[in-house]
């Protein structure tokens, strides 16, 4: 094994923000404009198991939260070749309704959690407004269905899934946040998920606001850099730069950069 894998960025979604509603602290110019992609990411492994990482919010949480759905996350795999239906191992970063919606498209696959989140999401917070906020009651369901499946794979901290891929729990965003560290030709990718939403929210040391601990958060971006400190990327869960710092695929160039191949 080379431990080569290809990994993708697929973007499904959009969102008009400004400034101050994506950092605690907004730098600058409050009022500017700083809009939000959402994404899901494929894992190609050099074995020829395929790893899908996240799920996307579905149709009905995009329209009650006002969110444009550009197309189907399913329909972003399909034209990359994967079936969802098909699929065997689906990584969810954390239950946020944009990162865990949409597992009924996924009849086959385990999925792979950190038991931290699910004791979260299933416990006495969920009774405040404040953590309940970015969670949908159906996709909790779901993952609860899983579980009673035994399609659900809990990850204590820090896990192989794959020689080359490996899962990495930092928290802060939610309280059992997974990055997705991947081995690939050119170097490490890290799938970061929420972590850190928009490359600003390292490189300026300012949080997203929804954060479940800011302390734990700020070490966890310490923890990230160290990944790539001889290389590699780190990839933020919702900054449309993804789409132009990558090269595209070739067949999905508008929706799906290859996140080993920088643009130029």
């Amino acid at each position: 094994m080379t431990n080569a894998h290809r990994v993708y960025a697929i973007k499904y979604g959009h969102l008009e923000r400004t400034a101050r509603t994506n950092f605690i602290h907004p730098p600058g110019d409050h009022e500017a404009a700083m809009p939000m992609d959402y994404f899901l990411w494929l894992i190609l492994c050099d074995s020829g198991r395929t790893i899908v990482v996240d799920t996307g919010y579905n149709a009905r949480a995009a329209r009650e939260r006002g969110r444009t759905m550009l197309r189907h996350p399913a329909e972003g795999l399909a034209r990359m070749g994967v079936d969802p239906r098909l699929v065997e191992d689906v990584v969810i970063t954390h239950l946020h309704y944009d990162h865990a919606g949409n597992v009924d498209a996924f009849p086959k696959a385990r999925f792979w959690l950190q038991e931290r989140e699910m004791e979260f999401a299933t416990g006495k917070y969920m009774c405040r407004d404040f953590f309940r906020l970015a969670y949908e009651r159906e996709d909790i369901i779901g993952m609860v269905n899983a579980l009673f499946d035994q399609r659900l794979e809990f990850v204590d901290g820090d896990a192989e899934l794959e020689p080359g891929v490996t899962l990495h729990r930092v928290g802060g965003h939610t309280a059992g946040l997974q990055m997705v560290r991947v081995a690939t030709q050119a170097g490490p990718v890290v799938l970061a998920s929420d972590l850190f939403h928009y490359y600003a929210n390292l490189e300026l040391a300012q949080p997203f606001p929804i954060v479940y601990s800011p302390t734990e958060l700020m070490d966890s971006f310490e923890r990230a850099k160290a990944f790539v400190k001889d290389g590699g990327w780190l990839v933020p869960g919702h900054d449309p730069l993804v789409m132009k710092r990558f090269r595209p695929e070739p067949s999905d160039p508008e929706f799906t950069v290859r996140l080993w191949e920088p643009a130029g």
